[in-house]
């Protein structure tokens, strides 16, 4: 399956407050390092797709749903309860 989703530091940091989650929540959760996930967030690195992968499963797997950018920008929401 192609490379389809794109993280961005700020859907990172918007979707980890709608969990509630720590840095190092998401850390645990993806399977990488807190340092990892707190360099993404304040951009002085980005990710390798692999490990933007466990991020973005993560996330989703916790309840959210990325928004991909559009005129309006680039979002995060809370998943509906199923």
């Amino acid at each position: 399956m192609p490379h389809a989703k794109i993280l961005l530091p700020a859907q990172c940091r918007g979707a980890r407050g709608l969990l509630g989650w720590s840095q190092g929540d998401l850390a645990d959760r993806a399977g990488v390092s807190r340092s990892t996930v707190k360099d993404f967030e304040t951009e002085r690195h980005a990710l390798h797709h692999s490990t933007e992968r466990l991020l973005i499963d993560a996330l989703e797997t916790g309840g959210v749903a990325l928004i991909p950018p559009d005129d309006a920008g680039a979002g995060v929401r809370l998943k509906l309860a199923s």
